[in-house]
């Protein structure tokens, strides 16, 4: 694998083999968690790492969330490694590190963290309304696991020379969205967690951002009430009057899990047409 490349240096020259251009993340291994469906935003990250170059493993939670990985994995050309995990059981996450050993015994590079969950009780309605059961769950699953996970992965990743850390959020972590409730408290925790990690990783060169999302159709926001209007309100009001896709994410991922950001780190990179800075 290739690691600590000075890419700024490279002629194209040094991109071709045998005719062909290399990826930006040729000879990276990369783990990518969260895939739930081919709408789903870690699927669209996936397929970008993988059209840049990277070996890819996958995750999934549950044996009917790896029936619909296997579904997408039959249109892709390339071997790809599929492990169980479940960010709530430390059993299953003790044999998760020991499958990734076996797996990638050089180490991996880049780790991707698209989980997050809330009872939908706790999403309508008003926030005042929270329970401690789903205010536990919502930031054990969706914020906490980010820690966890990169606990999991770290010595892969430090036997690798480093590799970038990367986490999906939304501006509910600082502004109030309706129906978002207790979740955007799960992305601000999320948020604040990536700045520590980033500093506790640094010296190691791992970095570690996040990414977050304007409104995309997944099957995760069908269920947060209103996101026909978020949609709508970004062709609106957006300084960019378009909606983004997964595809974007995507290579907005290829970015932060290349070398081209090696000093980039305790970010947050808004990709929502500018959403974000509107009053």
């Amino acid at each position: 694998m290739t690691q600590g490349s000075d890419i700024s240096r490279r002629s194209l020259k040094d991109w071709e083999r045998q005719g062909e251009i290399l990826g930006l993340l040729d000879g990276k291994i990369a783990v990518v968690s969260g895939i739930a469906n081919k709408r789903s935003i870690a699927w669209g990250i996936a397929r970008a790492l993988l059209r840049e170059g990277a070996s890819l493993i996958v995750t999934y939670q549950n044996d009917r969330f790896k029936e619909n990985l296997d579904k997408l994995l039959t249109d892709v050309d390339v071997p790809v490694k599929s492990l169980l995990l479940d960010v709530s059981n430390d059993g299953l996450m003790t044999e998760f590190v020991n499958q990734l050993e076996v797996i990638a015994p050089k180490g991996v590079d880049i780790l991707v963290h698209s989980i997050a969950y809330a009872d939908r009780n706790d999403l309508e309605g008003r926030f005042l309304e929270t329970s401690r059961e789903g205010f536990s769950m919502a930031l054990t699953v969706s914020a906490y696991s980010l820690t966890e996970l990169t606990r999991a992965v770290y010595p892969s990743m430090k036997k690798a020379g480093g590799g970038s850390i990367i986490a999906m959020t939304y501006q509910g972590s600082t502004r109030v969205m309706p129906n978002y409730n207790v979740m955007g408290v799960a992305k601000a925790a999320l948020e604040s967690s990536i700045r520590y990690l980033a500093f506790d990783l640094g010296k190691e060169h791992i970095r570690v951002n996040a990414i977050s999302a304007g409104p995309v159709k997944t099957l995760a926001a069908a269920g947060v009430k209103g996101i026909s209007q978020a949609l709508h309100g970004t062709v609106e009001g957006a300084p960019i009057p378009e909606n983004i896709s997964t595809d974007d994410l995507g290579n907005a991922a290829v970015f932060l899990s290349s070398d081209w950001s090696r000093y980039i780190t305790g970010h947050i990179l808004f990709v929502d047409s500018g959403t974000h800075i509107m009053g």
